[in-house]
């Protein structure tokens, strides 16, 4: 069972929470504090009733804009904003100009499932009117371009596990990968990029079951470049998803410098879904609370509010 930071907030009332904001806003000095208690205790769905009941007499973004800087208005601007929109403008950013910046492309469209990548492709061809299916061709290439533009389609199969196709598919696995000499780069990402969630856990247990190794190993082993990169996300985004993003997470705060725009992304995105279990998960694998990391790299309501959304 995975566990978000965010839910509903009870007895909400959109009205008075616009009239707090615009309060915190209005006259010399910022309010912060409110900003961050109101915003980081209210789904993206609030957010966007506060957003147009503000909108009645004033423009909440160009407000915000006036008011914050720097990391902390990158913030709370992320979360003003639709989550499938937010994430369209992400992997617009990512494609724009000159290179492409394959991480991005990879931690969102490899760890989603149907209903998610719909939305945003709705939100990328609304927002940018082109496709995103047709943007994402343009940026990539070779086996990497098939195993995103096959997780473009949304046609991965949903429900529940399939008790008997799942030992068929990971003996076709096995023979794509290391029970032969080359691998089988379309066979296993037909399979990964096409199957459901549930039916994948199963074939990953049995695969290491019936080989002893992980098929996380045979892909580093077997596989190349962001092809790899790719299908290493898509594999251990299913095989553990709070595992995953508390990875992700990690590395975009670790070493030198800290990347905040994955931080940023990663916490939003995730607060509504799974953001305490990711938190969790983070402290088993690295000993360390998240909280305590955050802290460690940020400073100021920059710093504040990202320990509110993962609620501490």
């Amino acid at each position: 069972m995975v566990v978000p930071t965010i839910t509903p907030a009870p007895s909400f009332n959109p009205k008075e929470d616009a009239e707090a904001l615009r309060k915190a806003l209005k006259g010399l000095g910022t309010d912060e504090k409110t900003i961050i208690n109101i915003l980081t205790n209210r789904t993206s769905s609030q957010r966007q009733a506060i957003l147009k009941e503000y909108n009645e007499d004033r423009d909440l973004i160009k407000d915000l804009k006036k008011d914050l800087s720097g990391k902390f208005e990158d913030l709370v601007i992320a979360l003003m904003t639709p989550t499938d929109r937010y994430l369209a403008a992400e992997l617009h950013r990512a494609m724009e100009g000159a290179g492409t910046n394959e991480d991005v492309l990879i931690e969102i469209l490899c760890t989603r499932d149907n209903t998610s990548l719909r939305d945003i492709s709705k939100a990328y061809e609304a927002v940018y009117g082109k496709s995103l299916y047709l943007a994402v061709k343009k940026e990539t290439s070779s086996d990497f371009e098939k195993l995103l533009l096959d997780l473009c389609r949304c046609d991965r199969a949903e429900g529940p596990a399939d008790t008997n196709m799942a030992p068929t598919l990971a003996k076709k696995l096995y023979r794509a990968g290391e029970g032969r000499k080359g691998a089988d780069e379309d066979e296993i990402r037909r399979i990964l990029a096409n199957s459901s969630f549930e039916t994948l856990r199963l074939v990953f247990d049995l695969y290491r079951k019936e080989t002893g190794n992980t098929f996380g190993e045979v892909i580093e082993q077997e596989l190349e470049g962001d092809f790899k990169k790719g299908m290493l996300a898509v594999y251990e985004s299913i095989r553990d998803t709070p595992s995953y993003f508390a990875q992700a997470i990690h590395k975009a705060i670790s070493g030198t410098g800290t990347n905040d725009k994955t931080l940023i992304r990663l916490l939003v995105s995730r607060s509504e879904i799974d953001l305490h279990s990711i938190k969790k998960e983070y402290e088993v694998i690295y000993n360390k609370s998240l909280e305590k990391a955050i802290k460690g790299d940020t400073s100021g309501y920059y710093e504040k509010m990202l320990l509110a959304l993962i609620n501490e």
